[in-house]
């Protein structure tokens, strides 16, 4: 037998063990042999296609497509796994909702993490019901459970991660220490239960008596002791606190006087100290304010740093997206490191986000659609203001006149002229930039002329009427 041969043996030998284990509901134990039937064989698609399967019962619905597609691209006529994506596909709804389920399910882990277990259990309660066959879900809210010591539920809930997969070790360790911990409770609260006896002798002999009879006198003693204390209190008030309490006010009342008299010898010197002091404050205030929004801002800017790092890593998100979150970062409020990471990323995805947006914007600027054309640059020329030898700035320049927003055409015709002095572009900048200043000059002075022969019109009206009424 060749080793070909010998491998697809092996391979078939732990997809049929994989099957034994999945019909008695040992998913972990089946997912664990069909990965190894897979080790021997990577072209098996019917072990790959109930891998599929048992990892979507679990609720992994993402990790279930990933192996159905690869199934498809070994086999892509006649394979079951066609019809597996199609049907989970088909359903947007179902999808969003497992999106929604997966967020919701880190969301709760980072609860757990800031210690907020009873945040994290209303939200797992809504996950587990929202996606019934979601393992680790079920997991974590009977784990959650165990810690917060709501035995009775934690078991209900592992009864149910026992009944989607028997042999999970996991489950199978959380419901042992839920046994665990319930007999700890119970050990503790027979014993809590046992009352000491009482001993005490009587001549030579030592004599115990349960303490159950000491309790039921009790009360009587505890009467005793309230009313001898009552007693014994207001003996010592009546004889011994009254008269000094008589002249502790006598005392008061004449340090009252002496007290009032400095403090209206020294009121406005208080008084103007304060004010000083309000003045420091004010101040400090400001700074401190200042100094609060600038920590914000840093914050944000970091925040938001750290997480165009992660998308970029992970691959989860579009460059224009991170590009876009990239240029709402205040650079200026970074340290060196910060600014050092910042140009990195900037360096890594501005490039090809440039290349997209300036295309799309010069497309739009050559059949007029002007908005587009500038929302489109106005991007380039905030990632890179040279870019393609300043054709960008001019082009939105352009734009942005044809828009009729005048005040920006004239700033980036400016920019134009100054940053590429001498050469071809620059001049019809210039031009232009004339042009819409001479035209603003015309405006102006047409508004000034209406407005001189709207006052000399009223000036006349009013003399005529003058006329008349004499």
């Amino acid at each position: 037998m060749d080793i070909k041969k010998k491998l697809e043996y092996q391979s078939n030998y732990w997809y049929n063990d994989g099957l034994k284990r999945a019909q008695i509901q040992d998913m972990t134990g089946a997912i664990a042999s069909l990965r190894r039937s897979l080790q021997y064989s990577q072209s098996n698609i019917t072990a790959r296609n109930l891998l599929g399967l048992l990892l979507y019962g679990r609720g992994e619905v993402a990790e279930a497509l990933v192996q159905w597609i690869i199934s498809r691209n070994f086999q892509a006529s006649g394979n079951i796994a066609e019809y597996y994506i199609q049907k989970v596909q088909s359903s947007k709804s179902e999808l969003e909702v497992i999106n929604q389920v997966v967020k919701k399910y880190n969301q709760c882990l980072q609860y757990c993490s800031q210690g907020g277990e009873d945040l994290a259990i209303i939200q797992l309660k809504k996950v587990v019901t929202e996606h019934p066959s979601f393992l680790k879900a079920y997991q974590l809210l009977g784990l959650l459970y165990l810690h917060t010591e709501q035995y009775g539920k934690a078991r209900q809930v592992l009864r149910k991660a026992h009944r989607l997969d028997t042999t999970d070790p996991i489950t199978l360790s959380y419901l042992h220490e839920l046994n665990r911990a319930q007999k700890k409770k119970a050990v503790s609260i027979k014993e809590g239960k046992e009352q000491p006896a009482v001993s005490y002798k009587l001549g030579n002999e030592t004599i115990i008596q349960p303490a159950q009879g000491v309790r039921e006198n009790s009360p009587m003693f505890t009467i005793v002791n309230i009313a001898i204390g009552i007693l014994v209190g207001a003996a010592v008030m009546w004889f011994l606190i009254m008269p000094a309490v008589n002249q502790s006010k006598s005392q008061e009342a004449n340090e009252s006087i002496v007290e009032a008299s400095d403090q209206i010898a020294t009121q406005k010197s208080e008084i103007s100290a304060l004010k000083k002091e309000l003045e420091g404050y004010r101040t400090k205030s400001d700074e401190a304010q200042t100094a609060k929004e600038t920590a914000k801002s840093t914050q944000s800017s970091y925040e938001a740093l750290l997480d165009v790092t992660t998308k970029y890593a992970a691959g989860t998100e579009s460059n224009q997206n991170l590009a876009s979150t990239l240029l709402s970062i205040n650079k200026d409020s970074l340290g060196e490191d910060g600014k050092a990471q910042y140009d990195k990323l900037a360096d890594s995805i501005f490039p090809s986000v440039c290349r997209r947006q300036y295309n799309r914007g010069i497309a739009s600027f050559d059949v007029k659609n002007y908005d587009t054309a500038v929302e489109a640059l106005a991007m380039v020329v905030k990632m890179d203001e040279e870019y393609d030898d300043g054709n960008a700035m001019y082009v939105l320049a352009q734009a942005y006149e044809a828009t009729g927003d005048t005040n920006n055409a004239k700033t980036y015709y400016q920019k134009v002229t100054e940053q590429f002095s001498g050469t071809e572009m620059a001049e019809e900048a210039q031009s232009k930039l004339e042009a819409l200043n001479a035209a603003a000059d015309q405006n102006a002075a047409n508004q000034n002329a209406a407005a001189d022969q709207n006052g000399q019109g009223a000036e006349d009206s009013s003399s005529q009427e003058q006329d008349t009424t004499e």
